[in-house]
């Protein structure tokens, strides 16, 4: 079992995909993207190291009847993939109606094969770039960055969601 350093949590976020969801942050990002939106979970050390079952039960303490999925965001949440996909197993098993939506730096192309993205709804992928900022744009901060539909992708084309 791995570990998985969490810094902090929002109940109700409107901001991380649509409905009201869960947002756990995750510690620790690799990229210094220049005007990053959560500086302080860059570093590596910091939040608080947990268990795949520690933050089940973290979700299980802050989820509420008008949760209608979980977002996992950071510093880069796929920087602990592994630990990551354990959780997301555990997710899907107690929770399967909830979607799970993970923000990265990645890009798919790249990642198209780690197991993580099995249990993943959405990705929201792509380094922020400050000069590409767009804050009309929905779930997301500059216009690189893509809303993939996971399981629409894993076997072909990248096919992206149409939001506003």
């Amino acid at each position: 079992m791995h570990t998985i350093r969490i810094s902090g949590i929002i109940k109700e976020s409107v901001v991380d995909g649509p409905g009201f969801r869960l947002v756990i942050f995750t510690q620790g990002c690799p990229r210094h993207c220049p005007g990053c939106h959560n500086p302080d979970l860059i570093p590596a050390r910091g939040g608080r190291e947990m268990t795949p079952d520690e933050v089940l039960q973290l979700i299980r303490q802050n989820i509420t009847p008008l949760t209608g999925g979980i977002t996992f965001s950071g510093g880069d949440p796929l920087m602990q993939a592994r630990a990551l996909a354990e959780i997301l197993q555990l997710l899907r098993k107690e929770y399967p109606l909830l979607s799970i939506w993970v923000y990265t730096g990645y890009v798919f192309e790249e990642i198209k094969d780690w197991p993580v993205l099995r249990y993943i709804d959405v990705l929201v992928d792509g380094p922020y770039e400050e000069s590409k900022r767009d804050i009309s744009l929905a779930f997301r901060g500059s216009s690189n960055q893509r809303l993939i539909d996971v399981p629409a992708s894993l076997n072909g084309e990248v096919q992206c969601l149409a939001v506003p």
